[in-house]
């Protein structure tokens, strides 16, 4: 651990804390730290929830940023969906049509008795994107199997066709007999990352599509070596990182060798912020997202503005940098 964290001064982490403009995945506060090292600016930012184990890719993909940096892309651009969260349709309409993406990734399942709402959702989005768009769903696995397929059937023809289905359930068993019910791609995005052997998901005919994020895999190449196991295409989506992070989502997607699929990029409209200026911040352009060589660095007065200023919160996420460095 020394030698690959050589050169970071981890006592000058600076802790943020950025509000999100609707509640996404449960949180409406985005915190997390940015260290930095001789190769420029990590981010540190599991979710609260995330044991000192699993937080350690975390940190690990944030030291390769700021120390080695990444491999060379193959892509300097990459495609990106609007991400549409858990809002009423004529909001989601709004957010699609002003993306300018020709992709949306819709959020469902907020709650047992969503059906309704996520097919006025899906509705909307459909027409905002016009009959050309590619929707797909995301229902962070909180389905059972029957659930799946009737829900799935159901909003695929409120979408007039879905793209695919992202994590309907939570096993890698539950995902195969989905994709053995329905016609709509499965795509895995906790099963892999989650995954000791990512291989496992395409070798059980679980899915059709891997979702994977570079943050809690452990870094751009560990990424690669997963996507490679998968041995199916692959969509790299974020993990509501500021720019910092978000750098090295799409440093990922660049250096994949083949990239079907738009991305799950386009998350800072997700935030009421950045720690970036505005001329290097990575929001996307017709849909469009560009692939940095190197880390954006944080403006010093966004890094004040979005300062977390509880002194036992940022003292709780400085302790935990502590014992995170021990795991790697």
């Amino acid at each position: 651990m020394s030698s690959a964290t050589s050169g970071i001064d981890f006592a000058a982490a600076r802790v943020h804390a950025i509000p999100m403009r609707t509640r996404f995945r449960g949180i409406t506060v985005r915190e997390g730290m940015l260290i930095e090292g001789p190769a420029g600016w990590g981010e540190f930012c599991p979710f609260p929830e995330y044991g000192d184990a699993e937080s350690a890719a975390w940190l690990a993909t944030a030291v390769e940023q700021c120390t080695v940096g990444w491999p060379e892309p193959v892509r300097d651009r990459i495609p990106v969906n609007c991400t549409v969260p858990v809002v009423d349709p004529h909001r989601a309409h709004d957010i699609v049509t002003a993306s300018g993406c020709g992709a949306a990734k819709v959020k469902v399942a907020d709650h047992p008795e969503s059906l309704s709402e996520d097919l006025a959702r899906v509705e909307a989005v459909r027409d905002a994107l016009g009959p050309a768009g590619a929707v797909r769903v995301d229902a962070n696995a909180v389905w059972d199997v029957d659930t799946a397929v009737t829900h799935i059937r159901l909003l695929d023809k409120a979408a007039g066709g879905l793209e695919y289905v992202e994590q309907p359930c939570g096993t890698i068993e539950e995902l195969a007999a989905v994709r053995r019910h329905v016609d709509v791609r499965i795509a895995a995005d906790e099963s892999i990352r989650r995954a000791e052997d990512p291989l496992r998901v395409a070798v059980a005919g679980a899915a059709d599509i891997a979702v994977i994020k570079c943050t809690p895999l452990g870094g751009v190449r560990r990424a690669l070596r997963v996507a490679e196991a998968a041995g199916l295409p692959c969509v790299v989506s974020s993990a509501l990182e500021t720019s910092v992070g978000l750098a090295a989502q799409l440093a990922l997607a660049g250096a994949l060798p083949e990239l079907d699929f738009a991305c799950g990029l386009g998350t800072l409209t997700l935030l009421d912020g950045d720690v970036v200026a505005d001329g290097a911040a990575l929001h996307s352009v017709d849909g469009y997202l560009r692939v940095p060589r190197t880390p954006p660095a944080p403006d010093p007065t966004l890094l004040e503005k979005y300062e977390l200023t509880d002194p036992q919160r940022a003292a709780w996420w400085h302790e935990r940098l502590a014992r995170v460095r021990a795991e790697l």
